[in-house]
């Protein structure tokens, strides 16, 4: 009666079996022995489950055929089933459909990518040990990719090298990393943009990987350095400090969680790029950029890269305690230029506490004596107030004042977001020349 109650609840045929497990070693005696056990065993789809051990009375033997009745009955309904199944194609149709269905969108993906234009940008100073082998990495990666070479000013075979690995080598006479940035940004168009250094640090692997990702959506994505292998291969304890030191000061400063805001290798789109506005000259190109991205509450991704040293005869070109201080500097003045509020504000109501307590003091003075005898003190405390003040005032103002940067900012990208898809729909009608007014 169990197994008939458990067969009607189940939602899928059961397949019964029944074993006889005597208790005495004579099988002779099974009839007559008043003491055997019956052990019901229910065969389902994860296995056979030991369902109830039944202690029957073997003189009411007429029980034991009643229940292999009900075996047999179950044995031919799931045999039924099976049959019934194996010949019903609308299973094998429904996945057949899943995998036509799987297949089509791979190949819509794939041709949808094929028709986005992708440019890496290497900037490079004397980098001819590496830079052949950095443009051949970037070719197998993004075999469709223009790769585009900047020689800033170097007095080795740089230039040379990059020409013949099938690269388009184009001079920038101002010297520093940042102005190299700028130029690149300024002279080349495409939907999507990987930057990354020539002397063969960055894994060129792992560019795929962040084209898709600024191609969901993202306005920028971070190779992370920090994350897998940086502080095993960087041999300079200095570097590591300033990235530590740096990393703390803007994820406390933006309410942020970045891990790594120097690093050269990162992917941008269309519209970061053009709406960048890049004022550093020399590396403390990426603090700026981390730091735009995060006060413009932009989109970001960090993916972590395998970073390695550079090989042997690179030499590296930065300097740590000039170019530590130049990042310092930079962060500095990008907090008072996009927290004004915060860092006049603090100043400001630090010099008035200081100008409050020395107007207490000759207070205090004043109420005991009845004599003001440090008169210059109290000059002094005064002047401390209201200069705090000033400054409290001046950042509320500057506040505003960045605050409408911000919304410029987004209109900005709106504009450049819609010109371009503009453009990219006169590109779909067959390349046929659109008249229109832009929106500038």
């Amino acid at each position: 009666a169990a197994l008939h109650q458990i067969q009607n609840q189940s939602d899928c045929p059961l397949r019964f079996c029944a074993v006889f497990h005597p208790t005495s070693q004579n099988k002779n005696n099974l009839i007559h022995s008043p003491s055997k056990s019956l052990s019901v065993t229910v065969l389902s789809g994860t296995g056979p489950v030991l369902l109830q051990t039944i202690q029957p009375q073997f003189d009411h033997f007429h029980r034991i055929f009643k229940v292999m009745f009900h075996f047999t009955a179950g044995i031919l309904q799931t045999h039924r089933h099976y049959s019934k199944q194996a010949t019903n194609p609308s299973v094998n149709e429904l996945v057949q459909n899943q995998k036509t269905a799987s297949t089509k969108a791979i190949i819509e993906h794939m041709s949808e990518n094929s028709n986005v234009s992708v440019a890496v940008l290497l900037p490079c100073y004397n980098e001819e040990v590496t830079i052949g082998k950095v443009v051949r990495d970037f070719k197998t990666a993004l075999p469709n990719a223009d790769i585009y070479v900047y020689d800033n000013n170097s007095t080795d075979r740089t230039a040379e090298i990059a020409t013949a690995e099938g690269a388009i080598v184009r001079k920038e006479p101002r010297q520093g990393k940042g102005n190299v940035i700028r130029a690149m940004f300024e002279d080349i168009d495409a939907d999507v943009y990987v930057m990354s250094d020539g002397d063969d640090t960055y894994p060129a692997d792992a560019a795929p990987a962040m084209v898709d990702k600024v191609l969901e959506g993202y306005d920028m994505v971070i190779g992370d350095r920090l994350s897998s292998t940086y502080f095993q291969e960087n041999k300079r304890p200095f570097h590591n400090f300033g990235n530590r030191l740096v990393r703390g000061s803007i994820n406390g400063l933006f309410h942020a969680n970045v891990t790594d805001i120097m690093t050269g290798y990162r992917a941008f789109s269309f519209t970061f790029v053009k709406t960048y506005p890049v004022l550093s000259r020399g590396f403390e190109v990426e603090t700026e950029m981390t730091i735009h991205s995060l006060n413009n509450n932009l989109r970001l991704f960090e993916m972590p890269i395998q970073y390695r040293d550079r090989p042997e005869g690179s030499v590296s070109k930065l300097d740590t305690v000039g170019d530590g201080i130049k990042v310092m500097s930079t962060i500095f003045r990008m907090i008072r230029e996009y927290k004004p509020l915060p860092f006049f504000g603090g100043l400001g109501l630090i010099i008035g506490i200081v100008g409050i307590v020395l107007c207490g003091t000759v207070t205090f003075e004043f109420a005991k004596t009845g004599v003001v005898t440090h008169f210059p003190t109290l000059i002094g405390a005064v002047m401390l107030v209201i200069a705090g003040l000033l400054l409290i005032i001046a950042g509320i103002i500057l506040d505003v004042m960045a605050k409408n940067d911000r919304k410029t900012f987004v209109i900005d990208t709106n504009k450049i977001a819609y010109n371009k898809g503009t453009d990219s729909d006169a590109l779909k009608d067959g390349g046929a020349t659109v008249s229109r007014t832009p929106i500038f």
